[in-house]
């Protein structure tokens, strides 16, 4: 029997990440050169010692089951609990396909009885931060709550988030998914406890409990349950849009000590290592305030950017304020400001796409966005 025992949610398409995620899933998404989105939520898990994870998967799963394996990596390889991929199944005359975050918990609920677990945490498996989850768990028995919601104080995008309303007491007065006028600035994380019963109450006596934030979280107001809020103070960033992946990164650039990444203690963010060679600047290459991963090559100027693995940066090009992802060759007098390169991609020579605004470079539509300057 455990205490606490986790569930991510990494199933839904993508679509704001545009052709990033045509193929993946967006935990596998690549970010900081190194890492992937679903390394925070991971490691969190592991550095706050809860080491039963079901895994809830749907679309383009198989990038991030083959990243993830047995959770080694983050020390979440255990026999009695550990990693535990929930994929889609036949199940008499249908498949089991998920209409929503709650439908997809409620879907694999017997995973969570099977460990008796008195408290469940509901992960979204694409956000930047660093989180010890016990302390919300502490501050919702010293209170006997039903639920509790982490919540963030934004000052942007806030209608992207479903938004919160408290009581003198702190406890969740009104929730509202996604309003186009938000009445506050405190904006639900995506991240749940759940007393087990009353999580099991909510998917089951009620119907079409498809959503945490459209329909759970509302119905259990209307049911007079307990709803806490834990207020998170720290870094956080919810990378679902084009935007907010490029902002991220350039956090990271802007920030010597950037959630202390570089650091073993407080809360270390774990990934799994490719074991390639370490990345070489050649004698025209330059660089200058970069993250650059191993089994890069770069022959050509950096400024200002994030360049992940394997990727090749031939002479003569210059690249700045720019997110380069994995596998990218960028030939002989490439100019690029303020793009994202997809992964995979191979930029011909003298190709320019020089922008204001942040610009999404993929294979499809390399001569929409840029051009070739002879």
């Amino acid at each position: 029997m455990k205490k606490i025992i986790s569930m991510i949610l990494v199933g839904g398409k993508g679509t704001r990440l545009g052709d990033i995620t045509n193929d993946k899933a967006k935990p596998a998404v690549s970010y900081g050169g190194k890492y992937r989105l679903i390394d925070f939520t991971l490691s969190n898990l592991s550095n706050s010692n809860i080491d039963v994870c079901g895994i809830i998967t749907q679309y383009e799963p198989q990038e991030l089951i083959n990243y993830i394996g047995n959770g080694s990596s983050w020390d979440l390889d255990y026999v009695d609990g550990g990693i535990r991929f929930l994929t889609p199944f036949l199940k008499k005359d249908n498949v089991l396909w998920q209409k929503g975050t709650g439908h997809a918990v409620k879907q694999f609920f017997d995973f969570i009885k099977n460990y008796q677990a008195e408290y469940v945490l509901i992960l979204p498996g694409d956000h930047i931060y660093k989180m010890d989850y016990l302390p919300m768990l502490k501050e919702m028995e010293k209170v006997n709550s039903d639920i509790t919601i982490a919540s963030k104080k934004l000052s942007e995008d806030i209608n992207r988030f479903g938004i919160i309303e408290t009581d003198e007491n702190n406890f969740v007065k009104s929730f509202k998914e996604k309003p186009n006028n938000p009445t506050s600035n405190l904006v639900s994380m995506g991240i749940y406890i759940f007393k087990t019963k009353v999580l099991e109450e909510l998917l089951f006596t009620q119907e079409d409990m498809y959503d945490f934030g459209n329909d759970i979280i509302p119905q259990a107001l209307k049911n007079n349950k307990k709803i806490l809020n834990y207020e998170f103070k720290s870094y956080w960033r919810d990378v679902g849009t084009i935007e907010s992946l490029y902002n991220a990164n350039m956090d990271l650039l802007n920030d010597n000590n950037f959630l202390e990444l570089n650091s073993s203690k407080n809360l270390p963010v774990f990934s799994r290592s490719l074991n390639l060679e370490p990345h070489v600047i050649l004698n025209n290459g330059d660089a200058k305030n970069c993250v650059i991963a191993d089994g890069c090559q770069i022959d050509g100027e950096i400024n200002h950017s994030v360049i992940a693995y394997k990727v090749i940066v031939k002479k003569g090009s210059s690249i700045k304020d720019s997110c380069i992802l994995s596998n990218v060759i960028i030939n002989e007098n490439v100019k690029l400001e303020k793009t994202i390169v997809n992964e995979n991609v191979i930029l011909p020579k003298n190709y320019v796409s020089e922008n204001e605004k942040i610009t999404l470079i993929t294979e499809n539509n390399l001569y929409e966005v840029g051009e070739i300057n002879e």
